[in-house]
């Protein structure tokens, strides 16, 4: 029986008295002593390494069987780990998913697999019961086909909604920047990689890597330790080892000087910044616990970190600053950013770039050092209150070669530190001066200031390189030249002008957790300049967007809030029937900007302005339609499939993102009218 020791840990209390003396710190409490707890390790023949903890104080039981692959290239087939757990999980050769589940639930268990685990939990009554199932799916998916499509359909779901998540985009071109797209930590998963993917992938990586020699099986809860021997044995005995091929795991290379890769988003009001690269910090070096405890003093704990109060509390340019710096037996990271606004981008860089010279030039200060030590050894105790945490401390010490005292003596290693220690650490690890800088926001509005830091080069959001957005190329045509052609191309000045009503319906889809979330939009204009705008969205009710005449309100819940300011700016753009026709009359002020591609074709940049609120519309080069509207946070409009009705081109599909949605809004029109009656009344 291997034993991690017994260990005290200091807590702070405070006393509650009659008189407090507020100028004195509290006395620390005594000392409380923290058992971390005994577990056995043995091996079977076949290789498979088992971690048996034994607690009784719930009557439950868990099994979890990982693989030691190491990391995994998955190169043109990218994506098929993240679904290779939900496919293989849906039921068994001789049990089809709805009755394993049935199964499964009928004991209030859980079994689940991914791509280098196994996992089942039940009530230790039900021991058997679940390693029948669990040992089944181990040695017997199904692989169904109809789950493999599944699978498939909602990764690109989850890719699409990614696209439009500045901090997915910047961990995107973090991963390429720091290792390059053919290294297993900066591949990315695209559409194109995931329709790649095959079933064969999926059971090809089962067969190479679901052997009992690369396996560690670690059982925690209510079983005695000779019956857990017997049941593993008859279970897992017979598992067939087998030799296992892992790759070379190349390190990368750390960056000569500090650069930016920026990734330009015309409708950001935030820069996303990461600044980041790669280190070698291996657990159980002598120089991990030390840059754990520097993290927390840096930005890896809560709002008191320099960055926090540097950033946020004293500058107010974030809501939150944070930092980590990684730990791995391969490679690691380091990485520290914030979303900002567009107008202080630059000086937040100067920011973080001051705090990381400072914390590499410069010992921490005694109550720092203090409070970080006190929040690791809280943190550490409360990780002992899961009963799987000694498992989880046997298994990191196999896999990354700890001593047996590693976690025994944790929080004497965490006392030992110094403040010279952390500033060793803080010179040889944090760089100014070799960073990767990722910085996702409006290229045209932050760019300029952030020359002074590095050279810049730009990316798409799949981390492909690109040309200098904010250099403009700009055609031989005016702004009264693109629209009129506009007016021309859906129907003519003589037409638009007949027109005094449109409504149409539509339906859309909303993505979130897995799920999609029916919409149907109803759109009333009324010239010159009513406009009601109602989304239905199923099982949470009727919003309304209303614009009559300069008044514009919001109707939700039964509730309605006028909508004033530079909110109302869209509601007006919106809310004029074909405005297009007479942007000067109505007062608006628009100036052409050049030429830029937009959806693969190239389209007339037309700045908007309309009160205080500036809005870019983008119209193709050669059709003259309008393609695309960037309102702000009120959204980015893409216009496709235009189509011809009663003379006119109406845009058929309107895809909706914004900074309010997790994902984008793509709506299909169902029905058009022209000219048929619309009561007043609608919009009041």
């Amino acid at each position: 029986m291997k034993k991690l020791y017994i260990i005290c840990l200091t807590f702070l209390t405070v006393g509650l008295t009659a008189q407090i003396d507020r100028t004195k710190l509290p006395e620390p409490a005594p000392e409380r002593p923290i058992e971390i707890g005994d577990y056995e390790q043995f091996q079977l023949d076949n290789g498979l390494t088992v971690i048996l903890v034994e607690n009784d104080k719930l009557p439950r039981l868990s099994w979890t069987l990982t693989f030691n692959t190491g990391p995994i290239t998955e190169g043109d087939k990218a994506g098929y780990s993240g679904i290779f757990g939900q496919v293989m999980s849906a039921g068994t050769a001789s049990m089809p998913k709805d009755v394993f589940n049935e199964e499964i639930e009928f004991m209030g268990a859980n079994i689940s697999a991914g791509a280098t685990s196994v996992f089942a939990t039940s009530l230790s009554k039900y021991k058997t019961e679940v390693l029948d199932l669990m040992t089944d799916l181990l040695f017997n998916p199904r692989f169904p086909e109809d789950e493999f499509e599944r699978a498939i359909e909602q990764t690109l779901t989850g890719l699409k909604s990614s696209k439009d998540s500045p901090d997915a985009i910047a961990a995107n071109v973090r991963g390429v920047v720091n290792y390059g797209k053919e290294h297993p930590y900066g591949e990315l998963v695209t559409e194109e990689t995931v329709k790649n993917i095959t079933m064969e992938d999926l059971k090809a990586h089962y067969e190479k890597f679901f052997k009992p020699n690369i396996a560690y099986l670690v059982v925690v809860g209510d079983i005695k330790a000779k019956e857990a021997k017997k049941l593993i044995e008859s279970y897992f005995g017979n598992w067939e080892s087998g030799d296992v091929e892992k790759e070379d795991f190349v390190l990368p290379e750390n960056p000569e000087k500090t650069s930016i890769a920026f990734v330009d988003r015309p409708s950001s009001v935030q820069s996303v910044i990461s600044i980041s690269y790669p280190i070698q910090n291996k657990p159980g070096s002598e120089d991990a616990i030390k840059l754990s405890l520097l993290n927390r003093i840096f930005g890896g704990a809560g709002l008191s970190t320099r960055l926090n109060m540097n950033l946020r509390e004293d500058k107010g340019f974030t809501y939150g600053a944070n930092s980590s710096i990684g730990s791995s037996r391969y490679s690691a990271t380091f990485n520290a950013g914030a979303s900002v606004r567009n107008e202080v981008t630059d000086s937040a860089m100067v920011e973080f770039f001051k705090e990381m010279e400072l914390i590499s030039s410069a010992l921490v200060t005694d109550e720092e050092l203090a409070i970080a030590k006190s929040s690791a050894k809280g943190a550490f105790a409360r990780s002992l209150e899961s009963t799987s945490t000694v498992a989880q401390f046997a298994l990191n010490a196999e896999l990354n070669d700890l001593p047996d005292d590693y976690y025994a003596t944790y929080l004497q290693k965490i006392e030992a530190i110094t403040k010279e220690d952390l500033l060793d650490v803080a010179k040889r690890y944090i760089k100014p001066a070799q960073a990767n800088v990722v910085v996702v926001g409006k290229a045209e509005e932050v760019v300029e200031g952030l020359k002074q830091f590095g050279e810049i080069t730009y990316y798409d959001d799949e981390a492909n390189l690109v040309a200098d957005p904010t250099q403009v190329v700009m055609g031989d045509v005016s702004a009264d030249d693109i629209l009129a052609k506009y007016v021309e191309a859906i129907g003519g000045k003589e037409v638009l002008d007949q027109v005094k009503t449109l409504q149409y319906k539509s339906t859309g889809a909303l993505s979130m957790g897995g799920q999609s979330i029916e919409l149907n939009r109803n759109v009333y204009q009324k010239a010159p300049d009513k406009f009601l705008d109602e989304t239905i969205v199923t099982m949470m009710g009727t919003t309304k967007q209303i614009y009559n005449g300069g008044e514009a309100k919001m109707i939700a819940g039964g509730q309605t809030v006028p909508v004033q300011g530079p909110m109302a700016a869209p509601l007006k753009y919106l809310g004029v029937l074909f405005a297009e026709r007479f942007y000067a009359d109505l007062g608006y002020e628009f100036e052409y900007k050049g030429m830029k591609e937009v959806n693969g074709k190239d389209a007339h940049r037309i700045d908007v302005k309309i009160d205080s609120a500036t809005f870019i519309e983008f119209y193709d080069v050669v059709s003259g339609l309008k393609v695309q509207a960037d309102l702000g946070q009120a959204g980015v409009y893409t216009y496709e499939d235009y189509r011809e009705v009663d003379g006119i081109m109406i845009p058929f599909k309107m895809i909706v993102k914004s900074a309010q949605i997790p994902a984008p809004l793509e709506f299909i029109i169902s029905e058009v009218k022209i000219n048929e009656a619309i009561d007043d009344s609608m919009f009041e």
